[in-house]
């Protein structure tokens, strides 16, 4: 039996090359792949070769949205059996340090997480993961719903830092995937009014189409100007909390003028190392500005959502590959005008 897995050598270098079948070790499982999404990293990971201080230096499997078939248990695995369908947590951190200690995990320094250099992702036919990193399928769940929970959990993670509740008014800048998440994310937590920015026209109609009550499209508008918008939507006051999904410095800044003083801003998406804000304005107004990374214990909330028919992340979907056609589906990725938000990546024999 073959293992074709999609392996990035160096920038602009990712070739589909047969490995080894991995066997599971003690307390893991062996998971027959089914789909695996398509990340902004991974694209990156891909056209760039490091994001930061994390840079491809050998081989290494992409992917790390994913979902499949456990196909084999390892030694110690009781809550797994052969045959559960399952999603994959893709970051497996030490266990033992303080952060993990005190449930804050995704701070370990200790952390393998799926297709960041130099550990291997999930985009191959067979892969193994620690089977308490998995969670099992309900029937009524999909595959392509299974590895949505991945960028799903970025937006029960945010939604959480930012303490959104039922009444809350959102504002979140960016509606890429993440952005879109956070929407559905704080739609579920009973968030009465969402708004969101973009540059984009069709992705805001893509956002109005999965329950944004105000999408401002920011090209030309000053940062004051888009505070000005959200301030009139709700009627005399701004954003009890704002997610910040684009990194982009001039949505940092109207995400602070955007939010109420005494609200919450919640630093998603990522960019420059160094930006310049009115922290004043912050300041002065005690609008708390917290960071996140990654997510914590989300992922058996951003499950219920989907079983329960609280989020639909169904519509996230754009594009579908196989295996074989991974080049195809990055390219896909990449490139603005195809218009695709999730590019998911089918793993099972062509």
């Amino acid at each position: 039996m073959a293992n074709p897995s999609a392996v990035l050598f160096k920038t602009n270098d990712l070739r589909i090359v047969d490995r080894p079948i991995p066997e599971p070790g003690k307390n893991q499982v062996q998971i027959s792949m089914h789909s695996v999404g398509i990340c902004g990293s991974d694209v990156h990971y891909w056209t760039h070769g490091a994001i930061g201080d994390f840079v491809v230096r050998a081989p290494m499997v992409l992917g790390h949205e994913s979902s499949g078939t456990v196909t084999k248990v390892g030694e110690g695995v009781t809550t797994l059996k052969i045959g559960d369908r399952v999603a994959i947590e893709p970051g497996i951190p030490c266990r033992c340090c303080g952060y993990c200690r005190e449930g804050r995990y995704n701070l370990c320094r200790d952390m393998r997480f799926c297709a960041t250099p130099p550990v291997d992702g999930s985009l191959a036919r067979f892969y193994v993961h620690d089977a308490d990193f998995c969670y099992k399928l309900p029937d009524n769940v999909s595959f392509e719903e299974g590895a949505l929970l991945e960028p799903l959990s970025v937006g029960v993670h945010a939604c959480q830092r930012a303490g959104v509740k039922v009444g809350s008014k959102v504002l979140i800048c960016g509606a890429g995937p993440i952005g879109l998440v956070c929407l559905l994310t704080a739609k579920a937590f009973g968030a009465t009014k969402v708004m969101i920015t973009d540059l984009d026209a069709g992705r805001l109609e893509k956002a109005k189409s999965m329950g944004a009550d105000l999408c401002i499209q920011v090209t030309g508008l000053q940062p004051k100007e888009i505070a000005e918008k959200v301030k009139n939507f709700i009627g005399d006051d701004l954003a009890t909390e704002t997610l910040e999904c684009s990194g982009a410095e001039p949505s940092i800044r109207a995400g602070i003028y955007s939010t109420r003083s005494g609200g919450t801003l919640i630093l998603v998406g990522l960019g420059k190392p160094e930006v310049t804000l009115p922290i004043v304005d912050a300041s002065v107004r005690e609008v708390d500005i917290r960071g996140i990374f990654r997510y914590r214990n989300a992922y058996p909330t951003a499950l219920e959502m989907v079983a329960t028919g609280a989020v639909n992340v169904k519509p996230l979907v754009t594009h579908h590959f196989s295996l074989e056609k991974s080049l195809d589906a990055f390219e896909t990725a990449k490139d603005p005008s195809t218009g695709a938000i999730k590019v998911i990546i089918d793993c099972g024999s062509a």
